[in-house]
């Protein structure tokens, strides 16, 4: 996976640097590096994945089924529409 940029006629390197930055945001390899900078044992792993998708569906439930978003009147997140907002318990 290279990420090769050419200069454009007339560009400064701080106009090159910021297209290099946002194509290496674009292919996720900032977000792999970050990922990566740590050692995750298998089981932390798996538990980040099972948390994440359990927000997915919780979300695609609140918006209105598995359907995902659906639109219509009901739905989202507006005022007074739960979020992360108020307290409640936590787990």
């Amino acid at each position: 996976m290279a990420i090769r940029i050419k200069s454009r006629s007339n560009e400064s390197v701080e106009q090159m640097m910021r297209r290099f930055k946002k194509l290496c945001e674009k292919e996720g390899l900032t977000k792999e590096i970050k990922r990566k900078e740590y050692y995750e044992k298998p089981s932390e792993r798996r538990r980040r994945a099972m948390r994440k998708a359990r927000n997915r569906l919780a979300m695609s439930l609140r918006r209105g089924g598995p359907g995902g978003n659906t639109r219509g009147g009901s739905g989202g997140s507006g005022p007074g529409r739960g979020g992360s907002q108020g307290g409640g318990s936590r787990r």
